[in-house]
């Protein structure tokens, strides 16, 4: 291979490896990989509260929040979430 051969071929790996990372990214701020579905809750109910108080509180208030985070968190709990 020449060095052109080689280096296109560095640039175009990097360039999927880019792209797959892109499309698993980072988790939302203000909630955590998978849970995208409660960021609203969280904000409504727990705004105050950060990491494990902020688990806390999402539990405390677990029987007000909307339909789509309670799946959220039942599929999270069975292991079908990040």
């Amino acid at each position: 291979m020449t060095i052109k051969t080689t280096a296109l071929t560095v640039v175009i790996l990097a360039m999927g490896a880019s792209v797959a990372l892109a499309q698993n990214g980072a988790p939302p701020a203000g909630g955590g990989g998978g849970m995208a579905a409660c960021r609203d809750d969280a904000q409504k109910f727990c705004s105050d509260k950060t990491g494990p108080d902020r688990r806390a509180c999402m539990e405390a208030n677990k029987d007000k929040l909307s339909d789509a985070c309670k799946a959220a968190r039942a599929a999270r709990a069975s292991g079908g979430g990040q």
